[in-house]
């Protein structure tokens, strides 16, 4: 790409076609219908003839990541706006975004328009401020994109963008999440058990370390024997329902994943298009969509952020599963191991009862694969921002196999 006035000029006329976007399929605007249905929101469920303005105030709570613009140019001379291409890393802020949410404020805890709020909600609003600093902005996103083959201004799939996080994650201690992506749709509990089972830091500060003879089955009993402790795990599953479309056999077990408590809802959408998926009504996903552009906001004099823009406060939009493209991420939070253990009976009730399974839920590490190394951060002397201030630095990194992205 060229530099200085020349790239300057291609991000702006990039910027100029999709800052007005708002939504490309206006029929998505409708109004809930007046139905005696269930709706599913990241594991709560709401009655929407008589509870529909705690299911909009649900709605409302979560945090809404769309383009941005005029924030500093990413990687110093690259483009000022997401707005065109960051599309997935939005839905992948948002998918991460209520994991922390979940992590430090709880599922129950809900947003109220110009209420003083936690400062732990602060904290977790400017890890995803547009700035180079900020641990997931948009910044460190797309740069550790290019250690996944992406080059900055390029559209990511699902599983890409799932790849980043997972290694983003290792240098946010403050959340202290450990991020496991499935492979080959097949989630290993043998592998999530040693990468989230962690000595107390008592413990390790002691120079305590766990028994050789520890392993996935005496884990699943409970941790106080070896005295270890739960690292929160957000769990994502990358999947493909279906070559062209949706298979209409998954239809069901997709709808379950929004029933279970540890939901975090869906990375998905059209080809190019990403959505976050928060929940269903009958056969319709609700999604929040990121392709609306704002101003770059950053924090203010007090140390606080301005958020009314960081919420949606329309009415959700709605799109049919079957139009969903086949692939999709699934995401997922245990902040305890007894939350990860409910999670696992709940597959097997409802995903592996399936004649053609959504994905595998298995004990073992399967034999045939490469050894499962818990990832760690790189051994450098610089913060996870610095690290990744230069596209140079990314060697570190092992590339991943690319799961098969959304179709164009």
């Amino acid at each position: 790409m060229e530099s200085g006035t020349g790239s300057g000029f291609v991000w702006n006329r990039v910027l100029s076609k999709y800052e007005n976007q708002n939504t490309i399929f206006s029929d998505y605007l409708e109004e809930f219908p007046d139905t005696d249905e269930l709706v599913w929101i990241l594991g709560k469920q709401h009655l929407l003839k008589t509870e529909k303005s705690k299911l909009l105030s649900d709605i409302s709570a979560r945090l809404w990541f769309t383009y941005r613009r005029k924030f500093s140019p990413i990687g110093g001379t690259g483009p000022s706006s997401d707005a065109g291409w960051g599309c997935m890393l939005r839905c992948g802020q948002m998918m991460l975004a209520q994991a922390l949410i979940c992590r430090h404020l709880g599922r129950d805890w809900h947003w109220e328009k110009q209420k003083e709020q936690p400062k732990a909600y602060q904290r977790i609003l400017q890890c995803f401020l547009d700035r180079k600093d900020c641990c997931y902005s948009i910044h460190q996103m797309a740069q550790m994109g290019v250690g996944e083959g992406k080059s900055i201004g390029e559209w990511f799939g699902p599983n890409t963008v799932a790849q980043v996080l997972k290694k983003l994650a290792l240098f946010d201690e403050w959340n202290s999440l450990a991020v496991y992506v499935s492979m080959d749709n097949t989630v290993v509990i043998e592998d999530i058990k040693k990468m989230c089972c962690v000595l107390p830091v008592s413990a390790a500060t002691a120079g305590e370390s766990p028994p050789d003879s520890l392993n996935a089955s005496n884990q699943s009993k409970g941790t106080s024997a070896c005295c270890l402790a739960w690292k929160p795990l957000l769990l994502i599953v990358p999947l493909r329902l279906g070559i062209n479309q949706i298979n209409p056999v998954y239809v069901d077990a997709f709808k379950e994943c929004f029933k279970m408590p540890q939901s975090l809802g869906a990375l998905g959408g059209k080809p190019n298009n990403a959505y976050y998926f928060i929940g269903f009504l009958g056969d319709e996903l609700i999604f929040l969509d990121p392709h609306t552009t704002q101003n770059f906001v950053d924090t203010e004099e007090n140390g606080t952020v301005d958020d009314q823009t960081f919420h949606c406060l329309q009415s959700p939009q709605r799109m049919n599963i079957l139009n969903l493209d086949p692939s999709v991420a699934l995401g997922f939070f245990c902040k305890e191991e007894k939350d990860f253990d409910s999670w696992c009976s709940l597959v097997q009730k409802e995903i592996l009862k399936e004649n053609l399974r959504m994905f595998e839920l298995v004990q073992k590490h399967p034999s045939h694969w490469p050894p499962f190394v818990p990832p760690a951060k790189p051994e450098v002397t610089t913060t996870g921002a610095e690290f990744i201030d230069s596209t140079e630095q990314l060697e570190e990194f092992d590339l991943e196999e690319e799961f098969e992205i959304l179709s164009i």
